[in-house]
């Protein structure tokens, strides 16, 4: 199914809304979204972090980018062949394709850093909410009482 954020009843009535539209509309038409490698969201309160299943890969290997609100981890694709001199590999079960893994971020969102250990890429993300988005309590003021009254 896809959606049509170029209906007028939408676009007339929904302002401002322009980017998250685009985002929408193309997260509906991206058909091949794939699972590898796999990984893992993890959360412990403003901090969140993803972890990529990336055996095999050295810092070298991947390519992680932030543009426009869309965290990108990528990795182009094995750069030589699998036979290397005497070492010849007989069956190779550990997957070193290419992939492209999209993470789309919040606005208050930023991305702190990432490591990578033992075969997992983990990336720090931390949710900063500004001062003015954050909850206020009102003070509830009476009227003053006048004397005799």
């Amino acid at each position: 199914m896809v959606l049509n954020f170029t209906d007028p009843f939408l676009t007339t009535r929904v302002l401002g809304f322009e980017t998250l539209f685009d985002r929408l509309q193309s997260l509906s038409e991206s058909s091949d979204r794939s699972s590898y490698p796999p990984y893992n969201i993890r959360r412990n309160e403003n901090l969140i972090y993803i972890d990529l299943a990336v055996a095999g890969l050295s810092k070298e290997d991947l390519n992680v980018e932030l543009s426009d609100g869309v965290l990108t981890v990528e990795h182009a694709g094995p750069k030589s062949e699998v036979v290397q001199k005497s070492n010849e590999v007989v069956y190779q079960g550990i997957a070193q394709r290419a992939f492209k893994q999209q993470f789309t971020l919040a606005e208050h969102v930023q991305v702190r850093g990432a490591e990578l250990t033992n075969g997992m890429l983990t990336i720090e993300l931390e949710k900063i909410l500004p001062e003015e988005k954050k909850p206020k309590t009102i003070d509830i003021k009476t009227p003053k009482k006048i004397l005799g009254k």
